[in-house]
Parts: C-alpha cells; sequence; structure tokens
C-alpha cells in the first residue's frame, strides 16, 4: 500500500531503539527523510546506518536531549520543514508513588508532557499553511490502564493527552492531525531488560518469566516492533487524514474494556 509519503520529512524523536526506531524504519520504507534521535551519538550513528542499509532513505542522526531546547532546534533544522512529527521519550522509572518527590514529578512531567507539546507549538503551524501535517504522540498503555508504580508515567501522558485533544480537533480542518500511539507489551531491549530484573527477584531463568507475562496477553505473545511502526505509518499517511485525537490501544487485548 503506497502511503502517500514519498518525499515528506519526518521527525522521530527517541528511535535509536525500540519502538521509535520501529516507526523511523516504517516511515524510511514509506520514502520519507528521516530525522532521528537520541542520547547516544555512537548508537544513533549505528542505527542511522541501518536503517540507510534496509531501507535506502536519507536518515540524519541529531544527538540529544530531546528536551533541550538546543536539541530541539537542532531537530527542526535538519530538514527543509516538518510534514511528520512522532513525539516520543523514555518514561519515569517504576516506583511507588510515595517515593516521588517534587523534583521527580516536574522531571516526569517535562519528559512526558511538556516536551512533547514544545515541540508540537514549534511546528504546528507550517503544518497548516502547507495543509498537511501528522503528529503521532507515542504514550503508553497505561493512559488507558494505569499500573502500580508507574503513575508518574501514566498522569504525564494523560496530560499529555488531554492537553493535545483540543489541539487536535482545531488544526483538523487544515489537514493535520494529532493522534496517540498506546503500547502495551512489546518485544524490544527494554522489555528484556525488565524480564532480567523480574527474573533475577524471583531467582528463575528469563524463559519462565517471559513465558509467565506471555501469558497474561490474550494474543500469547508479546508484539513484535514492525507491527507498532506500521500502525504509526499509517497514522501518518495521506490516507489517515479523517483519523485525529484518537488513542490507538497496540496490546494483544490486555486490556479489558471495550472503550
Amino acid at each position: 500500500m503506497d502511503l502517500g509519503l514519498k518525499g515528506r520529512y519526518a521527525i522521530v524523536c527517541a528511535s535509536s531503539a525500540g519502538l521509535g526506531k520501529a516507526c523511523a524504519v516504517e516511515l524510511a520504507r514509506a520514502g520519507c527523510t528521516v530525522v532521528i534521535n537520541g542520547r547516544d551519538a555512537g548508537k544513533l550513528e549505528t542505527t542511522a546506518a541501518d536503517i540507510r542499509a534496509e531501507t535506502g532513505a536519507t536518515i540524519i542522526p541529531v544527538a540529544g536531549d530531546v528536551g533541550l531546547m538546543e536539541t530541539q532546534d537542532a531537530l527542526i533544522r535538519a530538514i527543509p520543514q516538518v510534514d511528520i512529527l512522532v513525539n516520543n521519550n523514555g518514561g519515569p522509572p517504576f516506583r511507588d508513588f510515595r517515593e516521588v518527590d517534587r523534583k521527580a514529578m516536574l522531571e516526569g512531567v517535562t519528559s512526558n508532557m511538556v516536551t512533547p507539546i514544545e515541540l508540537v507549538q514549534r511546528v504546528i503551524d507550517g503544518m497548516i499553511e502547507r495543509r498537511f501535517g501528522r503528529i503521532v504522540n507515542i504514550t503508553s498503555g497505561s493512559v488507558k490502564m494505569p499500573l502500580s508504580g508507574l503513575d508518574l508515567s501514566s498522569g504525564a501522558r494523560l496530560g499529555l493527552t488531554g492537553f493535545l485533544a483540543g489541539v487536535a480537533r482545531s488544526v483538523a480542518h487544515a489537514n493535520v492531525t494529532i493522534n496517540f500511539l498506546l503500547p502495551g507489551s512489546f518485544d524490544t531491549d527494554r522489555q528484556t531488560s525488565s524480564l532480567t530484573r523480574k527474573a533475577a527477584q524471583q531467582g528463575v531463568d528469563i524463559t519462565t518469566v517471559r513465558a509467565q507475562s506471555e501469558a497474561t496477553i490474550p494474543a500469547k505473545r508479546f508484539g513484535e516492533p514492525s507491527e507498532f511502526g506500521a500502525a504509526c505509518a499509517f497514522l501518518c499517511s495521506a490516507q489517515a487524514g479523517f483519523i485525529t485525537g484518537q488513542s490507538l490501544l497496540i496490546d494483544g487485548g490486555a486490556f479489558p474494556g471495550v472503550l
């Protein structure tokens, strides 16, 4: 399926690995020039080379913390215009809510709410003028199904969703859409790290912990990053112009509700 994205310019934040990288790969495959981002410059260069080799697309690495204004400046300057913005950032660590002090709260809200809003503010007027824009915010399945210990992550991402809900309706007339992708459990390095930690805590093999985790998912497996990337690319496509303000949960059926 031709997504109508050939010649478009995209920024994908936090895309040196995992779900961000998967989104960058699929946008590159669809014909976009893609700016990728991460804090580790060496790892980012390796990722850029991998995506170029796989897709033949132009991939521009911009290293740095996306929460810093100078990194945001560099991302935007790297391409002539921003047609697609994929907001992504690591979430606050797992901890009991009693341990989340004011400093941690402010850092979590800044990373997972304020920073993506800042980027939207910086690119959206150009999208409106050109009558094309696609903004996808990667949040979390915990937005729909909050998890104890991830309270700060859930709260900040819910704040982002609520803030941009009205913005999405205000720019839809200009063929600019804003949507949210909510990942469940995906087979990423971060997932492996989490399973390794649980296995050590329980004194069992990682394969046992993995099987236990997969058994709780109706699909009986973790998601493939490529599946997530494909969903992101479709939401960025020319054909997705009538989809906006939506939160798409991709979790293999783990969330038990109907809405």
